[in-house]
C-alpha cells in the first residue's frame, strides 16, 4: 500500500493497473483545486460540480495514455481547462464566480472595518475580473490563484513558457488598466 503522501506519479500508475482506490485518492487530492479553477471559469456552483465530475471522468478514462512525462496535475487541469471552455463556447456566456463566495481571507482579523476594506477590495477585483478576456483569466487563475509555474502552465494551454509570460504580463496589464479607469 503507497503512503498517503507519495508522488502522484505513484498513484497513477496503480489507477493504470485499474486499482480505483488509487484513483479516489487523486481525486481527493485535486478535486478543490479543479473544482475552485472551474467555478471561477463558469460562475455556477453546479457547472462546476458537473464539469469537476466530468474532468475526473475523462481522466479515469485517458488514464492508459498518460506518460510520466506529463505531470498528473497539470495533465488534470488541461482536460479540466477543455472542459470549461468547451462549456463557454456552448452556452455563449462568460462570467465569473464573485471571489468573496470562495475567498479564503485571514480569519484572525477582528477589525471590522478592515474586514469591510477588504470585502470590497474584493468585490472591486471581481468586477475588473469579469471585464477581462477569458483567456486573460484563465491565465491569471492558474499562476495567481492555483499558483503554477509558468512551465506548468505551458503544459495546461498548450503553449510554450515564453508565450505564457508574455500573456501573463499583458493579462496583468489588462487588468491594472480596468482597476484604474475603475477609480477614476
Amino acid at each position: 500500500m503507497l503512503a498517503r503522501d507519495g508522488p502522484d506519479e505513484d498513484w497513477v500508475r496503480r489507477a493504470q493497473t485499474g486499482d480505483r482506490k488509487a484513483f479516489s485518492e487523486l481525486v481527493r487530492r485535486h478535486q478543490k483545486s479543479v473544482y475552485r479553477y472551474l467555478l471561477r471559469m463558469l460562475s455556477s456552483h453546479d457547472d462546476a460540480m458537473e464539469l469537476t465530475q466530468e474532468a475526473f471522468i475523462k481522466a479515469w478514462q485517458a488514464l492508459p495514455q498518460w506518460r510520466p512525462e506529463a505531470q498528473f496535475r497539470t495533465w488534470l487541469f488541461r482536460i479540466a481547462n477543455n472542459a470549461a471552455f468547451d462549456a463557454l463556447r456552448h452556452r455563449k456566456l462568460i462570467e465569473f464566480v464573485p471571489l468573496e463566495d470562495s475567498f479564503d481571507a485571514p480569519g484572525s482579523e477582528p477589525d471590522p472595518a478592515h474586514q469591510a476594506q477588504v470585502t470590497q477590495e474584493v468585490r472591486q477585483l471581481d468586477v475588473s475580473l469579469k471585464k477581462l478576456a477569458p483567456e486573460h483569466r484563465q491565465i491569471l487563475l492558474l499562476r495567481e490563484v492555483e499558483e503554477m509555474s509558468y512551465e506548468e502552465i505551458g503544459s495546461v494551454l498548450s503553449l510554450n513558457e515564453g508565450t505564457v509570460k508574455s500573456r501573463l504580463a499583458r493579462a496583468r496589464a489588462a487588468l491594472m488598466e480596468i482597476r484604474a479607469r475603475s477609480r477614476s
